[in-house]
């Protein structure tokens, strides 16, 4: 499923207490949470000029969202798990986008993408994982 490097991105001391008791539903939800939270940061960081911090803030939101997009299994997802590559891989060229460009439109625009996803996720019955 999901592995311990993709989770790092996440946020090691978050990782560390509750990958060990965390459904691979809950990682999931993990992956996403820090994802948002990185791109909350990198815009913050753009709005102050802190420029190298963003770089850094948006480098760890992609490695989360390549991490989201390796846990995707074709097999059992079917088109879902295609559609979802489709938008994890229009998220990572946005990301890369945004970075060159400090563009804050565009973070919201991956944040917005990113949190419907989530919402979808959470919205998962608890029998289903």
């Amino acid at each position: 499923m999901v592995n311990r490097k993709a989770l790092e991105g996440y946020g090691r001391g978050a990782v560390e207490s509750e990958i060990d008791y965390a459904s691979p539903h809950r990682i999931i939800q993990m992956l996403m949470e820090g994802a948002l939270a990185k791109i909350a940061t990198a815009k913050g960081c753009i709005e102050r000029g802190e420029i190298a911090e963003k770089g850094r803030q948006i480098s760890w939101g992609l490695s989360i969202i390549q991490g989201l997009r390796s846990s995707l299994n074709a097999d059992q997802g079917g088109d879902v798990a295609g559609n979802l590559e489709s938008l994890y891989e229009y998220m990572t060229r946005r990301l890369l986008e945004a970075n060159l460009k400090n563009d804050v439109a565009i973070l919201d625009e991956v944040a917005s993408l990113l949190a419907d996803v989530k919402s979808g996720w959470d919205g998962i019955p608890t029998e289903f994982h």
